[in-house]
């Protein structure tokens, strides 16, 4: 019951917040260059899976909140093939999704002509379903965070368009890294992060509200 008035209230000064904002629409198409992570393999012989560098669109729901801060949320899709070297070599389609919530800083008066901003977000990355040839094998969606800078153009007040570089860093797994020891505390087990990682470039355009 509490959840739900705190999950309420805070809708309800979103809500407020952005009643008056002006919001900007955005779509995105580009390339997105991918990389993945060691997966072992059988008798410790190293697997590495990767994406395949592949095209990119997106689509995004911005609102200015005041002159320079905006909040909102992005969704990017990447058609690409699931390539697995190593031990074992094979290339499956697959596409990879990002959903996340974010907060940008636009640089400059709001009616400026160029806005440079930059842009960090947090949200999930799914990886998809696997399309083999004895039928789909079930995706996976991780934790995972955005960063970008970017620059806006308006050469009208309602109408833009944008060119931005992107990172997505997504946590698949966390391998053992050996022990750390202290004098106090004694010893323990610690472990070395693995992430896949987005690098997209991308140009599209802006719609205000």
């Amino acid at each position: 019951m509490i959840r739900k008035a705190i999950l309420t209230a805070m809708v309800v000064a979103f809500a407020a917040a952005t009643a008056s904002a002006q919001v900007e629409l955005s779509g995105t198409a580009g390339w997105t260059f991918s990389d993945g992570v060691n997966v072992g393999g059988l008798d410790d012989a190293p697997i590495r899976v990767d994406p395949k560098d592949a095209f990119s669109w997106g689509a995004r729901l911005g609102f200015n909140l005041t002159s320079n801060v905006e909040a909102g949320f992005l969704f990017a899709s990447q058609a690409t093939d699931l390539e697995a070297s190593g031990v074992i070599n094979l290339s499956v389609p697959q596409t990879v999704y990002n959903y996340h919530g974010y907060v940008a800083y636009n640089f400059g008066d709001s009616d400026a002509g160029v806005r440079p901003y930059v842009l960090g977000g947090l949200g999930a990355t799914q990886y998809g379903s696997l399309q083999t040839a004895t039928g789909d094998i079930g995706g996976d969606t991780q934790f995972s965070t955005t960063w970008a800078l970017g620059l806006k153009m308006f050469p009208s007040p309602k109408f833009g368009l944008r060119l931005e570089g992107r990172w997505t860093p997504t946590y698949i797994k966390t391998d053992p890294g050996g022990y750390w020891c202290d004098p106090y505390w004694g010893c323990y087990a610690v472990g070395e992060p693995e992430y896949s990682n987005q690098y997209e470039l991308s140009g599209g355009i802006i719609i205000r509200f």
